[in-house]
């Protein structure tokens, strides 16, 4: 996506009050409506709910329309802006959340908590700090005007290795030496949000034909990402407003290590960038990947390793509740500082 993208319409420049009207209407309809929010919470295939992943989709198909195949082989002539991904995601991100979570839950809140749920939230943050993004990040990058094309290769790589790499971290980090890693799970979020929404963007683009095209198309469907957003928090808050409102406190104990590592993550990763010049339009999708968590995935280890109702369980839905108003703040953050950065070049 080039640099000079439309700038931000007003439903976009006001998104963080839809979200936070979008978190209270969620937690209404669950009060109200328990059976809207339990049938909706019913529609779920490996630990996937699929109106979520409905949602998701709407959000993630208008960026991959903005996908070019045929400069996918520039991301070679790039190499900066992929290699921060990678070291960030792999080599640092997990193991700063289970230092975080550590400091936390077996030191800080020690006094507050009991010893064996302190031990459960914090393997509930290393299952999130092990499982970086994989479709969220394509509407963060398409609200800071990131390289649509380069974010794709970036979620795809970061992909491949989880494929590998997920069950070794989590298992070194927790002790846990038989990590079952739900397949089914991963390759659906995958095929769901990156593979199917990639094809269709390009079917689109081969449609459309003129880059005009595809550009006044892109226009007119990017308020679909937006409205996508603001009703997965809604339903996301719906289908969490039980432990929410019995449990505030521990909620915000839990969130405490989630927004110190999301800040400390993204700080390093495009600080990195920053230094070593990377383009904006890459720099800050790169940092974003790094930020934001494959909640599914997590979600669903949690649920097979420690149980529906457990407190790691709980960790990694706290997990998801934090992570919009955070990213949306860094978005803020990064379209701030967009002209200290490089627009051009690698």
């Amino acid at each position: 996506m080039s640099d000079d993208a439309a700038p931000m319409g007003r439903f976009e420049r006001l998104l963080t009050l839809w979200v936070a009207l979008a978190m209270v209407a969620g937690l209404a309809i669950g009060t109200v409506a328990p059976g809207l929010v339990s049938a909706i919470a019913a529609a779920e295939v490996a630990s996937i709910n699929l109106v979520v992943a409905v949602l998701i989709w709407a959000m993630v198909y208008p960026m991959m329309v903005s996908v070019d195949l045929g400069a996918v082989a520039g991301v070679a002539r790039q190499p900066k802006g992929l290699l921060v991904t990678l070291v960030v995601n792999w080599l640092i991100k997990p193991f700063t959340m289970a230092f975080l979570a550590v400091l936390f839950f077996d030191h800080i809140f020690a006094p507050w908590i009991a010893p064996e749920d302190g031990a459960q939230y914090i393997a509930g943050l290393i299952l999130l700090g092990a499982a970086p993004c994989t479709a969220m990040v394509f509407v963060w990058s398409q609200l800071i005007r990131g390289d649509a094309t380069y974010t794709l290769v970036q979620v795809s790589v970061n992909d491949l290795i989880m494929v590998v790499a997920f069950a070794p971290i989590v298992a070194l980090l927790l002790g846990v030496t038989e990590i079952v890693v739900p397949w089914n799970t991963l390759v659906l979020a995958t095929v769901l949000y990156v593979v199917l929404p990639l094809v269709a963007g390009l079917a689109t683009r081969r449609a459309l034909r003129s880059d005009a095209a595809i550009a006044a198309f892109t226009a007119r469907i990017k308020p679909l990402s937006m409205i996508g957003l603001v009703a997965t928090v809604a339903i996301l808050f719906g289908l969490q407003g039980d432990a929410i409102l019995s449990r505030p406190g521990i909620i915000a104990l839990i969130a405490v290590p989630i927004v110190i590592q999301s800040y400390g993550i993204f700080a390093l990763a495009y600080g990195a960038a920053y230094l070593l010049k990377v383009p904006h339009r890459i720099a800050a999708p790169c940092a974003m990947i790094g930020t934001s968590n494959f909640f599914e995935l997590a979600v669903a280890v949690a649920i097979s390793l420690f149980g529906l109702t457990s407190g790691a369980a709980l960790a990694t839905v706290v997990g998801v509740l934090v992570e919009v108003p955070v990213m949306l703040s860094l978005v803020a953050f990064a379209n701030r500082t967009r002209a200290r950065f490089p627009q051009t070049g690698v």
